[in-house]
């Protein structure tokens, strides 16, 4: 159930599939998900202002929308885990000062839905 959303900037180099495919595992692992059941989007982000808008810097977020009933503990130790695996794999360009975020979002199990369909 996992959603996954990486903002990221052109000037940051990331190998979104090598990303994705050590996230999701580490993801399922610290909070007792299924691997299967992750799902991770990229956006390009055109342009962010961090502090006082000096133009060398740059922002990655990566939000994680969870189903509420984690521990804190349990999160903490996610945002850390993730925050060290953008660490490993978000690379700015020449000159870019790079922020990086991390950031676990609980919903609320009585109102998500989700449906798969598949075409055939």
């Amino acid at each position: 159930m996992p959603q996954i959303i990486v903002e990221h900037p052109d000037r940051v180099r990331l190998d979104r599939r090598a990303f994705a495919a050590e996230l999701h595992p580490l993801l399922a692992a610290t909070v007792d998900a299924d691997v299967p059941s992750c799902k991770t989007r990229f956006r390009r982000v055109e342009e962010s202002y961090v502090g006082d808008g000096d133009p060398s810097r740059e922002l990655l977020l990566l939000e994680i929308r969870l189903l509420d009933g984690r521990t804190t503990e349990q999160k903490a130790a996610l945002s850390e885990a993730l925050l060290a695996l953008l660490e490993r794999h978000a690379v700015p360009a020449e000159g870019v000062e790079l922020h990086l975020a991390v950031d676990v979002v609980e919903m609320d199990r009585r109102t998500y839905r989700k449906s798969v369909s598949a075409a055939g």
